[in-house]
């Protein structure tokens, strides 16, 4: 796995300590709508969600077009913000541990051709909706809400009382 420079350089001063970083993640439907895009991950062998972490300046949609790129060879054109999220706590096998600030995107392919494009991925390809492979719980919920999408970006809210601590009149 790539890790970005920038992520390197923080690393270098805050050692395994957590870091808040922001990620953009893809569901890339195909032209009729009834297949998506996944990637295997080389790091745990799990199919996936196409994205990664957001440069430094870099705007978010930016982010999600180059990331897909990156990786599968597919060119996309995000059409909408369908949610926010928060990831749990990740630890890597070298200690790392961050927190990521997740902004998936509803994207069409308009061009490239699957394929694995780096080192992130050992295989990608196009899954009819109906028939997926395993996906983690997150992912799942993900492509829910990006299929699904009515042009209301969807966030998860702990409420007014826990969030300022008391109800508001």
């Amino acid at each position: 796995m790539a890790t970005p420079q920038f992520v390197s350089e923080l690393r270098a001063l805050v050692g395994t300590r957590p870091l808040w970083l922001s990620c953009a993640i893809a569901v890339v439907l195909d032209a009729d709508g009834g297949r998506v895009l996944l990637g295997r991950r080389a790091d745990n062998g799990l199919w996936s969600l196409i994205g990664g972490i957001i440069d430094p300046g870099e705007q978010p949609a930016d982010a999600v077009v180059r990331e897909c790129f990156e990786e599968t060879g597919v060119i996309v054109q995000p059409e909408a913000l369908t949610s926010v999220t928060v990831s749990g706590p990740v630890v890597y096998a070298n200690g790392d541990e961050t927190q990521y600030l997740e902004l998936t995107f509803r994207c069409r392919a308009v061009g490239g051709e699957a394929r694995v494009n780096d080192d992130e991925s050992t295989e990608v390809g196009w899954f009819d909706l109906r028939d997926l492979p395993a996906l983690d719980e997150a992912n799942q919920r993900r492509l829910a809400l990006a299929v699904d999408h009515q042009g209301v970006t969807a966030y998860d809210f702990s409420g007014l009382a826990t969030v300022l601590g008391h109800g508001v009149n």
